[in-house]
């Protein structure tokens, strides 16, 4: 059935096989088994061993073929060498899904292909080798190798790591958290992370998602569905390796470099990111309990300067600012006789504070609008009564609009006002760490959450403009065999796309250098032109600030002969010259761009020239960018005191660089041939930013007939498939994808449909649109979903007429659509075009069928769905809708 998701039948399953089934009370068969029976499992349950007659009073079958049914899971723990024998088998019965508990080791990557395409050749879903199991406490599911007993809650958790879930069951246990589902992937041969969440995404019985992440297998796919499922439930991701190598070129050790890309991945996806088991539940903990900072400036408020110390330092190290008070809140504190001789932040209230002075202290904060966010802290102190403190908090939380958030030091002295506060909803912890670290994660989802909606990517039709050219310029270049460009060559590219470079031309001996200089006019810089060099001025290449025809013949001499010296087996084409850039508060950046192992492109920016540091020291972002996302990045730690104004030189021109980094990232979303390319020096001041000079490499890039954004993690605005129509009346109408900014517009074609219109559309008497329906409709991920809307504009005002979408279904290999068009606008043959464009967008993703429900009552969409060439048919739950089927293939 379309409304089930295709997974389903693996994760709910209406019956179970557990093949390897024992009596043997240490075998995992035996566990296994034992498992669902004590948990109740109310489905068909069946036990497979040659060996036996019965498990646990339960009749045992031979094989899985001799079971007579159908079977939705098998659970496989059998021996290694047995594997793939048991998986053909199970291919033959007709299971639908298996779960294989054994490991393999790495000598066993042969045996592992064997068992997958005998699994794919069956339709054959797989979960493991070397999977901890499923469990579904609700159901009654317990078909996992463990002796945990799993509450039922509301979290889910999908690890790669048997070892990691266990861990987090036996945390949860002890601090009471039940799950909605525990699903340990382990090396995700087949079924992974974006299928998994997919499933979850429509779980009703799932609210918060928890991840534990070894590695990714493909980032596009992975990226997709934690965009997609961290829009409608909060994720929260553990992940290790941290200190594995990535791609990049130079890239050093690669230790902080490989996290640094995943981090930047992740606040593109909107989930919270932690780095331990503790952190993990504390966080969805707190989401559960509607804890919310938005921002990421902290006040703390202490009876004791040692634990407000701790506080601030933890805070320094995660980047997370202290607030300064103001000076209406420091008079106020003040008149409270509140911290002394010293109002600060830390607020120390003294050892002795009473709850009245935790309280008036809170509520002088709360009056300073640069204050959202509180930390209390309580250490035990003679003249103090935790409880009572604690419920002075508690009273005034319900009163303002501030986050906060306690932590009550010490043991048994505080464990009733602990207890007290969690009962209430407010986060407390034992230390001040874990406090700072909640407030740093929270803030920081709140933060990823923003960036989530941000739709990047060329706007303008793709074969226009600057990438049409560049497209040409690249493929004349691989044609030649070419992969290393010029420093000419790579700026005509980057100026293409609208990036502001020096003129730069080639001389080939001296003559052509002296009258080269000339032509740019003096002063000039020479540098080496070598497709072997990377780095010019290291070789000993580059001359600065000549200014005259003498100094160029000497300097054209000196370089080819410093090369040369150092190193004699680089080709050495000639030189490049370019007017020297005279900027006193230029500063000098590098932006780069390579290509990471498993997300694709990747974007760095940091200093550049002499002061060029390590990897570390650069902030990384996933292209597409536009200018909010740039603006991140500029606004990053490693980047912002580069370009920030400081002892009497103004800051650069922000806006000039962020025009800068959107360029190159459009140049990265659309030349999929872009292997390296480092900007450096980036020439960046007051007036504006320019490149100075540029190296660039290319390969042959994606494989033919590939979807044209295949590099990228994150599909950007797919520009291309903007359009004008000129309709028979002769007004033209524009169709392009739908932005989160669509909103308004959303908004303004709902208030103008027809009631009629209206219900045909949404299948019920639908009043007003809800702002989360806006959301829905305006901020979609292109990897796996479509809007294309129709507009018109007069008087340079947009307007929109018309919408069709489509969504994945559940079954994975179908896309959902739907269509509307205003009265209007109706019966000029808007709609049929509109489906049509869609249409062809769902079979170029290679989609199988597009589907939708249409009411049996609106003959109008029936009869232009059959001239479309849709089948109609009866609806499999409603005979009062009609299901529409059209096959996209074949």
């Amino acid at each position: 059935m379309l409304n089930d998701h295709y997974l389903s039948a693996l994760f709910q399953p209406a019956s179970v096989a557990v093949i390897g089934a024992s009596e043997e009370a240490r075998s995992v068969g035996h566990l296994i088994f034992k498992n669902l029976i004590d948990a109740g499992y109310r489905g068909q349950l069946h036990a497979v061993n040659p060996k036996r007659e019965t498990v646990l009073g339960h009749p045992c079958v031979r094989s899985v073929e001799d079971i007579g049914r159908r079977i939705d899971l098998a659970v496989i723990a059998t021996p290694a060498r047995t594997l793939h024998a048991v998986v053909e088998q199970c291919g033959r019965a007709g299971v639908r899904n298996a779960v294989i508990v054994t490991a393999l080791g790495p000598a066993d990557s042969a045996l592992e292909r064997r068992i997958l395409e005998t699994a794919r050749a069956a339709g054959l879903r797989l979960l493991g080798p070397g999977s901890l199991g499923i469990l579904r406490p609700a159901d009654g599911l317990n078909a996992a190798l463990t002796r945990i007993a799993v509450a039922s809650g509301d979290l889910a958790l999908v690890s790669q790591s048997g070892a990691m879930c266990s861990v987090v069951l036996d945390w949860a246990a002890t601090h009471h958290i039940g799950f909605s589902s525990v699903i340990a992937l382990s090396t995700g041969l087949d079924v992974d992370f974006g299928e998994t969440l997919d499933f979850l995404v429509h779980d009703p019985r799932t609210r918060y998602i928890l991840l534990y992440v070894d590695r990714i297998r493909n980032a596009r796919h992975f990226m997709s569905a934690l965009r997609s499922a961290a829009r409608v439930k909060p994720i929260i991701l553990l992940k290790t390796g941290r200190h594995e190598p990535s791609g990049a070129p130079g890239g050093g050790t690669g230790a902080s470099l490989a996290d640094a890309v995943f981090d930047a991945a992740m606040r593109r996806a909107g989930v919270v990111r932690v780095q331990n088991v503790g952190q993990l539940f504390f966080a969805a903990r707190a989401l559960a309990t509607g804890f919310r900072p938005r921002v990421e400036q902290l006040a703390i408020v202490t009876n004791g300067a040692g634990p407000g110390a701790i506080a601030a330092d933890r805070a320094g190290d995660l980047g997370t600012p202290l607030v300064a008070l103001s000076p209406q809140a420091q008079a106020a504190l003040a008149r409270l006789k509140v911290g002394g001789s010293r109002v600060g932040n830390p607020l120390d209230l003294g050892g002795d504070a009473p709850p009245e002075r935790y309280r008036d202290a809170i509520l002088a904060l709360a009056e300073d609008a640069s204050i959202r966010n509180v930390l209390v802290i309580l250490s035990p102190h003679a003249l103090t009564d935790p409880v009572d403190i604690a419920q002075a908090v508690i009273d005034v939380a319900r009163q303002v609009s501030l986050s906060i958030c306690c932590c009550w030091m010490g043991g048994g002295q505080v464990a009733q006002a602990r207890n007290l506060l969690d009962q209430a909803g407010i986060p407390v912890f034992h230390a001040p760490e874990a406090a700072v670290e909640l407030f740093h994660n929270i803030s920081r989802f709140h933060r990823n959450q923003a960036l989530l909606l941000q739709t990047a990517g060329r706007s303008d039709e793709a074969g226009r403009g600057g990438s049409g050219g560049a497209r040409m310029l690249v493929e004349a270049l691989l044609n030649q065999r070419r992969t290393v460009l010029s420093t000419m060559e790579a700026k005509a590219l980057l100026r293409s796309f609208g990036v502001p470079v020096t003129q730069t031309m080639v001389a080939h001996d001296v003559t052509e250098a002296l009258f080269v200089a000339e032509q740019i006019g003096f002063p000039v810089v020479m540098k080496i032109d070598s497709p072997d060099l990377h780095d010019k001025s290291e070789a000993g290449g580059v001359r600065l600030n000549l200014s005259a025809t003498e100094s160029v013949w000497s300097a054209f001499h000196d370089i080819v002969g410093t090369v040369r010296t150092r190193h004699p087996d680089a080709r050495i084409t000639g030189v490049s010259l370019e007017p020297y850039l005279h900027r006193p508060h230029g500063r000098e950046l590098r932006l780069g761009v390579f290509r990471d192992a498993v997300f694709g492109p990747v974007i760095s920016l940091g200093a550049g020239g002499a002061a060029a540091g390590h990897t570390a020291d650069r902030a990384y972002a996933l292209p597409p960018l536009n200018p909010v996302l740039a603006r991140d990045l500029i606004d990053s730690p490693q980047v912002e005191a580069l370009v920030a104004g400081v002892d009497g030189v103004p800051g650069i021109d922000r806006d000039a660089l962020e025009q800068v980094l959107v360029a190159v990232s459009d140049l990265v979303c659309e030349l999929p041939w872009v292997r390296e390319l480092v900007i450096d020096p980036l020439i960046a001041d007051e007036d504006g930013a320019i490149v100075a000079d540029a190296h660039l490499v290319i390969d042959q890039g994606l494989p033919a007939g590939s979807d044209r954004y295949a590099h990228m993690a994150i599909h950007p605005y797919p520009g291309h498939l903007i359009q004008e129509w000129k309709m028979a009346d002769g007004r033209i109408v524009r169709v392009r994808p739908v932005r989160p900014e669509d909103a308004a517009l959303v908004q303004a074609f709902f208030d103008k449909l027809s009631p009629e219109t209206r219900y045909f559309r949404f299948m019920e008497q639908l009043e007003e649109l809800p702002p989360s329906l806006i959301d829905r409709f305006t901020q979609i991920d292109y990897d796996r979903e479509m809007a294309l809307l129709a507009t018109t504009r007069t008087d340079n005002v947009e307007t929109m007429i018309g919408s069709a979408r489509y969504s994945l279904a559940p079954d994975g290999e179908s896309v959902e659509f739907a269509l509307v068009v205003a009265d209007d606008w109706q019966r000029f043959g808007l709609g049929r075009r509109l489906m049509g464009a869609l249409i062809d967008c769902a079979r170029n993703k290679g989609y199988r069928n597009i589907v939708g429900d249409v009411l049996g009552n609106n003959p109008k969409m029936l009869r232009l769905m059959h001239g479309l060439g849709f089948e109609v048919q009866p609806h499999p739950e409603e005979n009062t809708l009609r299901r529409v089927v059209k096959a996209l293939h074949g």
